[in-house]
């Protein structure tokens, strides 16, 4: 059995491990694991940008304010200026390392403004700012020689003092090398969870299909607390296509002057929000979701076409060539839109310096809860989540890397009790099931009732996969499946712990705001809010 050794094993392959990787190489042996190709990750396929201050008339101060007034009053503040302060220079590295951002005839950046932002903050390369994002830090990290690059490989659970005894802390991690469908180990002084959200636990996302949770359960399992899981922000505008695999429609269009319309052609979110298409992304998604149910049509439109053709295609190529295959030219006709579930809010709780509870363990980007999002990600602000708490790590596992010992003698996976699966039906049944009753009953709009069903459901569900999981051996779709009913599970019940409507929970029940904003906080031992 392969048995691996690395100084830092980093989960995940997106801006928030690479960056990490990037910042350690030059002082430690860094082994990266990626589930899939290294550009198969939701930073690859960000649309929108990055923010930060670079304009003389914006300030750090304007960032702060914005950002808390999206999160609704549940934003750490500690956490909100720890981000926006160190925006720029996190910007300005991926900047010397090779990102092209978009600038205009004087040299300057082109910045453009999303929902949310007073001041246009938002750095960008055209409509694919990830793509160029991942693809330079995918170049960098592949000629560092102190860097090992696993791909096609799934992490199945860390290993911490459960499996080895000792203080608590983690050890390294269990992982199924796909290529030859054997569970392997690595040991490692420290470990890094990058490896984004859960939005995948619902029926229509707007995310990759790696995008499964497995970083937040692999936590939970090893016993730490997560945090503000109900919040899960669903992205307004999705292309409603059949052939569009949930191609998303970045919110940089109604930054531009894109608006929202009826099949009849009416503009609403003027009806429901002073800022109109510009306001908050969980007041824009309820909007379009309020009026598809209540004409019981199948989608919403939104219309850029009042604009020149040759402004479209220079600020949204990659949308106009997507848009003109499917056959909209959105130069003439609105593109038909849906909300998908698109960000985790929550995820597991750290500190400024990406520290989970248990020692050398660390999370960063979509899988964390740090108190920057609140009950509502500003757009722009998750890129640079990655990045700043990428170089904190960094810096943090720098200082600790001769006080940390490597273990090596960690016990070897055991399957001698397993067989192989013949009744693959079974998961993907579970699947098909989970994320539809996820999208009725834990979607945009909740109810109790609603939530009490999904939880009756998820906890039958968790019967039948632990047995699975118990008598087969691991697959890919096996650990995505376990993964995701134990993030469902996590959500449900910080749903169910928040008694009011917030940011992007919104529960008829409890349709008002409490007096005061507290996070939903889940311990492992305890299984419930504290």
């Amino acid at each position: 059995m392969s048995h691996y050794q690395c100084d830092v094993l980093i989960i995940g392959s997106g801006a928030a491990g690479l960056t990490l990787a990037l910042q350690l190489a030059d002082h430690a042996r860094v082994t990266v694991l990626s589930k899939g190709p290294l550009t198969e990750g939701s930073t690859y396929y960000a649309q929108g940008g990055i923010a930060a201050v670079f304009d003389e008339n914006d300030s750090i101060e304007s960032h702060i304010e914005d950002t808390l007034v999206a999160g609704a009053g549940l934003c750490d503040i500690e956490a909100v200026k720890f981000t926006t302060s160190h925006a720029k220079e996190s910007l300005q590295w991926l900047i010397d390392i090779g990102v092209g951002f978009d600038r205009i005839d004087d040299g300057q950046f082109h910045l453009n403004q999303e929902g949310g932002h007073s001041h246009r903050r938002i750095l960008h390369a055209a409509d694919a700012t990830g793509r160029a994002v991942q693809t330079t830090l995918v170049e960098q990290t592949k000629q560092h020689p102190n860097i090992t690059i696993l791909e096609r490989v799934n992490a199945v659970d860390l290993i911490t003092n459960k499996h080895v005894g000792g203080e608590q802390r983690c050890y390294g991690a269990y992982i199924l090398n796909r290529i030859n469908q054997r569970v392997e180990t690595i040991s490692a002084r420290f470990v890094a969870l990058c490896t984004g959200g859960a939005s995948k636990v619902y029926q229509y996302t707007s995310n990759p299909d790696v995008a499964s949770g497995d970083g937040i359960a692999m936590a939970w399992r090893a016993g730490c607390q997560v945090a503000n899981m109900e919040f899960n922000q669903f992205h307004p505008t999705c292309l409603f296509h059949p052939n569009a695999q949930s191609f998303l429609l970045t919110e940089a269009l109604r930054g531009e002057g894109a608006v929202l319309r009826r099949p009849d052609g009416s503009r609403f979110m003027p009806e429901f929000h002073p800022a109109a298409e510009l306001a908050p992304r969980d007041v824009v998604a309820r909007a379009i979701d309020y009026e598809m149910k209540r004409l019981g049509a199948d989608c919403m439109y939104l219309d850029i076409s009042h604009k020149p053709k040759e402004f479209i295609q220079e600020h949204f190529p990659n949308i106009y060539d997507k848009c003109l295959s499917l056959g909209i030219d959105i130069s003439r006709e609105p593109m038909p839109v849906v909300p998908a579930a698109h960000y985790t809010c929550g995820g597991v709780k750290t500190d400024l310096q990406a520290r989970t509870a248990v020692n050398n363990l660390y999370a960063i980007g979509e899988v964390a809860y740090t108190g920057l999002h609140g009950a509502n990600r500003m757009a722009s602000n998750s890129l640079l989540e990655c990045l700043v708490f990428a170089r904190a790590a960094a810096s943090d596992i720098i200082a600790q890397l001769d006080q940390v010992s490597l273990r090596t003698n960690l016990p070897a996976w055991d399957e001698s009790q397993v067989n192989d699966s013949d009744e693959e039906v079974i998961i993907q049944h579970n699947w098909h099931e989970l994320r539809l009753f996820m999208w009725d009953y834990v979607g945009i709009v909740r109810t109790n009732k609603r939530l009490q069903r999904a939880l009756r459901r998820i906890e039958l569900l968790q019967q039948e996969i632990h047995e699975y999981y118990s008598n087969f051996k691991v697959s890919n779709n096996l650990l995505e499946l376990r993964n995701l009913v134990q993030v469902a599970e996590l959500i449900v019940r910080s749903a169910m712990a928040r008694h009011e409507s917030r940011g992007l929970h919104y529960n008829l029940d409890y349709p008002e705001l409490l007096a005061e904003a507290q996070p939903t906080v889940l311990t492992p031992a305890q299984q419930k809010s504290s």
